[in-house]
């Protein structure tokens, strides 16, 4: 990944924000707004630490990073939409990176809770109508966290924020800190007239014998620059030659994570030997398109790496 600010001279492609016309259903506004967020992108990550709260704590220095990013779509049934987010390395090296999915008036669905485990959230009634869940998935399709809101089409512009949700330490920490567990984060997507971007309001959790110790607070701000002039042709080439296979690790995951069960990742946060795994068999299908040769080896991974329990209600 490519440090922020490099080859930054590729230009924009800028086009209108749509927002949404007068009588037009919501629902219409708010689908365009989400398939806007498909494209090609340079993206730049930012955070940084803001208020402290523990006492004795020192800001850590903020992280900057970026890369270049194209989002496909991967489902489409009208309230469903699944893009799948593909970084693409100046040489031509492809990573699968993130999945977000939106799924229109989701009464239940699955919530990060702590410590690799992930249950079923039963929203009130009452606030099911006119929401969108976005259930944001890792490398290898596996849960990462999920959060209800509206989009507001107010002036013209597109914006969606979420409530307040649990989530695990991302990747750029998870390897380097040791001193909080879990992030509570209130999400915001705007789209602009040269792409999106995603704002994070992060909150750092220390969480040890059932209690919580606030650490800090920290903004993110994600910018998705929609570009010309880089060639992203090789993350369409492996979408296009591996698409089947991960159509069937999202089946997967599904059957798992609808049970209503308790889902445990039987790994620590940061082992990526699961997903090194799951990619490794994609790059197997790319060679050898028979999917019965390489479904075994992943059923076979699945059931080392991932776990059910018994039904417990939220």
């Amino acid at each position: 990944m490519a440090k922020s600010g490099e080859s930054a001279g590729f230009p924009s492609l800028e086009r209108p924000v749509a927002g949404c016309k007068v009588n037009e259903r919501a629902f219409d506004c708010d689908r365009r707004a989400i398939l806007s967020m498909l494209g090609k992108y340079q993206v730049s990550f930012n955070f940084h630490e803001t208020t402290v709260l523990k006492s004795g704590y020192a800001r850590k220095d903020p992280k900057h990073s970026g890369g270049f990013e194209i989002v496909v779509l991967a489902e489409d049934t009208n309230s469903k939409i699944s893009m799948q987010h593909i970084l693409v390395g100046a040489s031509g090296m492809v990573i699968k990176h993130w999945r977000q999915d939106w799924v229109y008036e989701l009464p239940s669905h699955w919530v990060y809770v702590d410590v690799q485990r992930f249950d079923t959230h039963h929203r009130k009634s009452a606030s099911v109508p006119g929401t969108w869940t976005q259930l944001v998935y890792g490398v290898n399709d596996g849960p990462r966290y999920a959060g209800s809101g509206r989009w507001n089409h107010r002036y013209g512009v597109s914006t969606w924020t979420s409530e307040r949700t649990w989530r695990p330490l991302p990747r750029r920490e998870y390897s380097k800190r040791k001193d909080y567990h879990l992030l509570n984060v209130e999400n915001r997507h705007t789209i602009t007239p040269q792409g999106w971007t995603h704002e994070q309001d992060n909150t750092k959790v220390i969480r040890k014998d059932g209690e919580d110790t606030i650490l800090v607070r920290e903004f993110g701000f994600n910018d998705y620059r929609r570009i010309t002039g880089f060639n992203f042709s090789p993350g369409l080439d492996y979408w296009e030659a591996t698409s089947p296979f991960w159509t069937l690790v999202r089946k997967r995951w599904d059957k798992e994570l609808n049970k209503e069960n308790e889902t445990r990742l039987l790994f620590l946060t940061g082992d990526e030997k699961f997903s090194d795994e799951v990619l490794s068999l994609a790059d197997a299908y790319q060679v050898n398109p028979i999917m019965n040769k390489h479904l075994p080896e992943f059923e076979e991974a699945f059931d080392e790496f991932v776990s059910s329990d018994t039904p417990t209600v939220h």
